[in-house]
């Protein structure tokens, strides 16, 4: 896999994330089953999780939880393989 960061992110609702990458690829996550750690348990309150930023690589809150951009880029290149699996079926 090549080296991928986000280039944009934007807040869509609840624990959902809009992002597109360096490489193009954009698409939507839903983070709500994965705030399990002690450190994203500010962002279980859906006003902090609103309230990330940019930083050099991925998405980033105020306490410093991140989470991987590679991480990220995983879950949407999963989700888009499932939807278009439905779409063969």
């Amino acid at each position: 896999m090549d080296l991928v960061w986000v280039t944009k992110a934007k807040y869509i609702s609840d624990y959902k994330i809009e992002l597109t990458f360096n490489n193009g690829i954009n698409g939507c996550v839903d983070l709500k089953e994965k705030l399990t750690l002690p450190v994203y348990e500010p962002l279980k309150d859906k006003n902090y999780f609103k309230d990330f930023h940019l930083n050099s690589w991925t998405i980033e809150w105020k306490n410093g939880a991140d989470f991987a951009p590679e991480f990220l880029f995983s879950l949407i290149t999963k989700q888009q393989h499932r939807e278009a699996d439905k779409t063969l079926v």
